[in-house]
């Protein structure tokens, strides 16, 4: 935030932020949505000031850009932007899941589980993509390694742009419950090679569930 904010402003652009991140990690605000700061500060309950810090955060992110004649909006990533944050994605969390072969406590591997079985419950959806996140940054944390938690916090941030959840797909959501059950075995067995080649599998399946959205999407436009 601005030096030349006020203390109250820091703390109200801090929360504008956190909101901001929260509705386009829900859906709430979707890839090419204007942010207008009159409508935003209203629903957060502040004022312009600490929004507008907010939205220029989100830039400085590379969430959000300013397009001519519309202003401010959350950015669309295109499909060369989506393969390379896949490509980076397959990098450092295959690299996390051989990590956590290796030094995950048997407790991190039980909490692992825990979220797997829920997300299993609880259906196709906002609420299973939730738990997965939630999967994903738990293994990451039983990686023990802070660097790699560091560069996947950026690639997490970016991902927030991709658009809808692919686990609102049936097929998806049914394929994705098997692939952690996969790395959570090879994690059970302490079998890192196992447990990154899962990893791999995993990624590579949700990429080319995000390509067929996004053609489907490309289509849709074409012939409306």
């Amino acid at each position: 935030m601005s030096d030349d904010l006020s203390p109250s402003e820091k703390l109200h652009g801090n929360a504008a932020y956190g909101a901001l991140l929260a509705e386009i990690r829900d859906g709430h605000l979707s890839p090419g949505d204007r942010l207008r700061e009159t409508e935003l500060a209203k629903r957060f309950g502040v004022s312009r000031t600490p929004v507008r810090e907010a939205i220029r955060q989100l830039e400085a992110d590379g969430l959000v850009t300013h397009l001519p004649r519309v202003g401010a909006t959350v950015r669309k990533l295109d499909y060369s932007e989506i393969m390379e944050l896949y490509e980076m994605r397959c990098v450092l969390e295959c690299t996390a899941a051989r990590m956590a072969a290796r030094s995950a406590s048997t407790v991190e591997i039980a909490e692992l589980t825990a979220i797997s079985d829920e997300i299993s419950k609880v259906g196709k959806g906002t609420e299973a993509a939730r738990l997965n996140r939630q999967f994903h940054r738990a293994l990451l944390e039983a990686a023990k390694n802070r660097f790699l938690i560091k560069s996947m916090l950026s690639v997490q941030k970016a991902m927030l742009i991709l658009g809808r959840t692919t686990l609102a797909d049936e097929e998806r959501y049914e394929s994705a419950i098997e692939e952690h059950k996969a790395i959570l075995d090879a994690l059970v067995a302490r079998d890192g090679n196992t447990a990154e080649a899962a990893m791999r599998a995993h990624i590579t399946a949700g990429q080319r569930a995000r390509i067929r959205a996004l053609r489907a999407e490309l289509e849709d436009t074409v012939f409306l």
